[in-house]
């Protein structure tokens, strides 16, 4: 039997392509390509088939491209004489990096020039075997990162002018762009990392390689350089600049809360007693109502008792005068109807007569009782009147008013005259005319109607009598 040859790889993981040494391989021999793995079959320097992860056998109904360049014997012995190149598609971790020489920083605040130091790690994947075989192996048994595999050309050597300009190019650049402190780099490297990786990736891409993930792990500073000491100084400066703007800041901000919530509590304050206050007028504008209401009741009571007993006092009159009269008839009637002597008669019509006079005279004084109670009631009426007249009070807030005052002295309410009879006051021109539908003096309508029931309301009337609604 023949032995079958086994074509595979299983290197070291930082070599990214990888030649099989040998060239010529047996009818039915077996290509193993792992998972990570892809391979390509190569013939008079020309790339043919690519195989995936799997096991194949070697034959040309497997490789037909192959089987239409080689001539097979008969007998199924002649080899297949081509050269197998393995791709490596792992993600190769942590590949360092770093800048060559310093780049050069001018910081734009002060304007003084620093030297920075950077370096890294990436990760580093194949994108496209093919043209990475093209492009950089060649003929070459392989390529890997370092030169530690023995190939005669390394990745690290390939792309390390590339990774050098793009850092030293776009470094100062992106600080500057982003308005970094470069005192307080470490705490960008992030921003700055995918920055650069923008600038590199493109670089790599097209030689069949990528990188997913770039990191800038440390940016080196001159702690000895004098202009990076004087550096350090003015950012101290400034940063106590900006602690006492801050401070300065807050301080205000404060004080406007301070002041704001003083305001609110001032206008708190005053809502209130604008509340009092309010409380206070509709109060008293309601004791006015009330006053004005049982004024109107009392005056209307008192003219109905005045008609009353004016009435009532001309029928008494009347009625003693008729008792007055009866009695004296009386008392002549009863004169001679007394029987016996002279002397019995006429001493009986003497008391008959005196009876009468009494009895008149009783009349008589009632009457004048009658008399004497009118005239005190008149009078007592006109001093009331005149008591009324001297303590006058403010229709708004009740108080006191000085005789022929024109304004209140507590709320400053103009005094309105007082109204003859058949007189009113016109709203308009303030002027006293004869009562009438429209004012003599103006022209201005007297007659008011109350927009919540629609009853008429007197000329300068404030409040409806009907529904008591203020005007």
């Amino acid at each position: 039997m023949r032995i079958i040859d086994v074509v595979k790889y299983e290197g070291d993981n930082s070599t990214f392509i990888w030649k099989h040494p040998s060239e010529d391989f047996n009818m039915f021999s077996q290509l193993i390509v792992h998972e990570s793995q892809e391979a390509f079959f190569f013939k008079d320097g020309q790339t043919l088939d690519a195989f995936g992860p799997g096991r194949y056998t070697l034959e040309s109904q497997n490789i037909p491209i192959l089987s239409s360049l080689i001539k097979l014997g008969t007998g199924g012995e002649s080899p297949f004489h081509c050269e197998v190149y393995f791709i490596n598609k792992t993600v190769q971790m942590a590949i360092k990096w770093g800048t060559d020489s310093k780049v050069r920083y001018v910081d734009p605040e002060s304007g003084i020039p620093i030297e920075l130091g950077a370096c890294g790690s990436m990760n580093l994947e194949v994108l496209d075997g093919r043209r990475l075989l093209l492009k950089l192996v060649g003929t070459m048994n392989g390529i890997a990162w370092d030169d530690k595999s023995g190939f005669s050309k390394s990745l690290q050597n390939c792309f390390r002018p590339l990774i050098s300009t793009a850092v030293k190019s776009n470094l100062s650049v992106a600080i500057k762009n982003e308005n970094f402190d470069i005192l307080e780099i470490d705490e960008h490297l992030e921003s700055l990392s995918q920055e650069l990786l923008q600038k590199i990736r493109p670089g790599f891409e097209e030689y069949g390689l990528t990188i997913p993930q770039f990191y800038i792990t440390n940016v080196v500073l001159p702690e000895d350089d004098l202009n990076f000491r004087r550096l350090k100084e003015l950012h101290t400066i400034s940063m106590q600049a900006r602690m006492v703007r801050a401070e300065t800041e807050i301080k205000t901000v404060q004080a406007q809360a301070e002041a704001e919530i003083v305001a609110a509590k001032r206008e708190a304050e005053l809502e209130r007693q604008r509340t009092q206050t309010e409380i206070a007028k509709r109060e008293a504008e309601r004791k006015v109502i009330m006053a004005q209401g049982e004024a109107e009741a009392a005056k209307t009571a008192g003219f109905a008792e005045a008609e009353i007993m004016k009435a009532k006092g001309y029928n008494q009159k009347d009625v003693i005068q008729a008792d007055i009269q009866k009695a004296y008839a009386q008392g002549l009637g009863n004169m001679g109807s007394h029987g016996g002597g002279a002397g019995g008669g006429v001493a009986s019509d003497m008391v008959g007569v005196m009876a009468g006079m009494k009895m008149a005279g009783m009349v008589m004084g009632e009457m004048n009782g009658i008399l004497e109670g009118k005239n005190s009631s008149e009078n007592t009426s006109a001093s009331t009147s005149a008591k009324e007249e001297e303590n006058v009070l403010c229709v708004k807030c009740g108080a006191k008013l000085p005789k022929n005052a024109k304004f209140c002295l507590e709320c400053g309410e103009k005094v309105m005259p007082k109204i003859q009879e058949g007189m009113v006051i016109c709203s308009a021109c303030g002027k006293m005319v004869p009562k009438g539908k429209f004012c003599l003096e103006c022209g201005t309508p007297m007659l008011n109607k109350c927009p919540e029931c629609g009853a008429e309301i007197p000329t300068g009337g404030k409040f409806c009598l009907e529904c008591g609604t203020k005007l």
